[in-house]
């Protein structure tokens, strides 16, 4: 009865001792798939990594490939424009070009019209006496006798038309009294001029022309007649570009004249209306020369 009793305490105790074994064999495989698994996931996600890095990779090169084809297509599309750009600087310049010369053609129809509407009262003979016998015109005595003349008809010679500006036209007329201008012929410059306004008082040069008057006076030392001519521009050609310039060598004009009071005001005048043209700072400078002298 004892070895029963001792047999069976044996066993209990065996499989008392057993169980924790067995649970702790099963924790360890557990932990051990678990750590198979995270590696599984590690290597998986290292593989999705690397294909991520090659898809970026792929995918910056496109963007720097894209990149460097905007940029071309930007630079080619900038130079076009600038050579739109040229191309239109150059049909502007030629149509300005075109327009003048128009505009000095028709000057040009518009001189020769005028020349020839005085013709035909300019090329006429001179008609005989009525009553008389043009083959005995002009003789005082019989044929043969002294003291004769000749028994021919008297006529006189067809006059040249007068026209505008003597025929010339107003291209030849204006660039004849520059011609005079740059070569130092002051008087003769000056009756050009003038008589290019008075020929042309429409032309889009008659400014231009009244403007060198002045200048012709100052170069040749009168600059009350200077001082005239320039206010003549500002007067008759308020819209004409020589203006600012008129009003600048005015107060040159008047500052050698000595009347400096005036030529402040010339100079502020070009200061004050044309801020932006070339002669502003001109006047500006001369104006501030002028206010550190003493009044």
């Amino acid at each position: 009865m004892t070895r029963i009793v001792t047999s069976a305490l044996a066993g209990v105790l065996l499989v008392g001792l057993g169980q924790p074994a067995l649970a702790a064999n099963r924790e360890h495989q557990q932990l051990m798939a678990d750590l198979r698994m995270l590696q599984e996931q590690s290597q998986q996600m290292q593989l999705l990594l690397a294909t991520l890095g090659d898809t970026l990779k792929a995918l910056n090169a496109k963007i720097d490939d894209q990149s460097t084809a905007a940029r071309k297509a930007f630079a080619d599309q900038k130079l076009l424009i600038d050579n739109l750009g040229s191309d239109v600087r150059v049909v502007r310049e030629r149509l300005d070009e075109n327009g003048t010369r128009v505009n000095a053609l028709g000057q040009e129809l518009t001189s020769l019209r005028e020349a020839v509407n005085t013709l035909p009262s300019q090329l006429q003979f001179a008609s005989p006496a009525p009553g008389t016998d043009p083959m005995a015109a002009g003789t005082s005595s019989a044929p043969g006798t002294p003291g004769s003349t000749a028994a021919f008809p008297t006529t006189t010679a067809p006059a040249v038309p007068a026209g505008p500006a003597g025929g010339l036209s107003p291209q030849r007329m204006f660039d004849t009294a520059q011609a005079d201008y740059a070569a130092g012929q002051w008087s003769l410059a000056i009756s050009g001029f003038d008589q290019f306004i008075r020929s042309f008082p429409t032309s889009d040069r008659a400014d231009d022309a009244q403007f060198y008057i002045g200048e012709s006076h100052q170069l040749d030392g009168k600059f009350k007649e200077a001082v005239a001519a320039y206010e003549k521009v500002i007067a008759d050609y308020p819209s004409g570009d020589r203006v600012p310039q008129a009003l600048y060598k005015r107060g040159v004009a008047l500052s050698l004249l000595g009347d400096n009071d005036r030529a402040r005001e010339s100079f502020q005048q070009v200061i004050r209306n044309y801020p932006q043209s070339e002669v502003a700072v001109l006047a500006k400078q001369v104006l501030d020369g002028l206010n550190r002298r003493p009044r």
